[in-house]
């Protein structure tokens, strides 16, 4: 009944733009003679094309997990240091990103590079619609500029992927079977003196069927950190999931397309000039220090209005 009155508030809203355009459609017919009537006409339509690119939009966002929390991870690519570091800035670029939006965010796993930068994250956040947002960054984000940790200044390219998943409802049915699993406990990893546990309280799952593991050390409560680690496999596991039966409806549909998951989206380059690109939507800037910083709305916003539709 939640769901049928949600869904009867959506349409009244549209039927309600809908006799709106009818009206000012009316009252154009009538307005050809009438200045006033004209500069009424015009701003009713001004009103009109605004309002209709606001709704427009939150189509977008009308998944069945868009408007609830997501957990996503940072991987480096391979090439060492570099990559290393590119999937720090990267993790520093989201974090400013979220911060912007006041989403609470905790960093449930990390593991840092043996000279900088980081190996992997992840990362939960909290906030209405964070994964509707975050989804459109799922993907390899790439990464071109002079290498700071090479003696000669050559030009590099790194290569990070971003994984996005929902935080799922306990009522969402994931089949897990037990004997699937394999977990380990160990010490979680500390700066040194008091925050150093004593205990076992970090914890790995590994998922035989699919090999997927998970790691949680962020909470002191090995319990704590196993409900944190189920609820990743969960996520990763829905998401598999939605991206066979994608791909199954591509094939009914006859379309020759790939699984975006690691697909590359997004060029960062720094050098020999200053540019970022989606691939997707051939939305770019120059202003890359601003996208660095957390700016990343355009491109998040043109990528969900272009997927409006698709999977009608």
């Amino acid at each position: 009944m939640q769901e049928l009155n949600a869904l009867q508030q959506i349409a009244e809203l549209w039927q309600g733009l809908y006799q709106r355009a009818v009206d000012a459609r009316d009252l154009a017919a009538m307005a050809e003679d009438d200045p006033d009537m004209l500069d009424e006409l015009a701003d009713e339509a001004a009103s009109l094309e605004k309002e209709f690119e606001r709704r427009q939009f939150s189509l977008a966002l009308a998944g069945p997990h868009d408007a609830g929390p997501a957990i996503f991870s940072i991987f480096a690519g391979a090439g060492g240091t570099e990559a290393q570091d590119w999937a720090q800035m990267l993790l520093r670029m989201y974090l400013r990103w979220t911060e912007n939006k006041r989403y609470k965010t905790v960093i449930t796993d990390m593991t840092e590079g043996e000279e900088a930068g980081i190996k992997s994250v992840t990362v939960e956040v909290d906030g209405p619609f964070a994964y509707g947002y975050l989804k459109a960054e799922k993907g390899t984000h790439r990464l071109v500029r002079l290498s700071p940790y090479d003696s000669n200044s050559r030009r590099h390219t790194s290569f990070a992927k971003v994984e996005v998943i929902p935080v799922l409802d306990e009522d969402i049915d994931v089949q897990i079977d037990p004997n699937d699993l394999q977990i380990e406990v160990f010490l979680s990893g500390g700066a040194g003196g008091q925050n150093v546990q004593k205990n076992a309280t970090a914890v790995r799952i590994r998922h035989l069927p699919t090999g997927i593991v998970v790691t949680c050390q962020n909470e002191r409560s090995q319990t704590q950190n196993r409900e944190s680690a189920m609820r990743v496999l969960r996520g990763k596991l829905y998401d598999i999931e939605q991206e066979r039966l994608e791909a199954e409806k591509a094939a009914l549909r006859g379309e020759n397309v790939q699984a975006n998951f690691g697909s590359q989206i997004r060029n960062y380059v720094l050098h020999p000039y200053q540019m970022v690109k989606d691939l997707r939507t051939n939305i770019e800037t120059g202003n890359t220090g601003a996208v660095l910083d957390g700016d990343l709305d355009m491109f998040i916003e043109a990528w969900l209005k272009s997927q409006v539709g698709e999977d009608a």
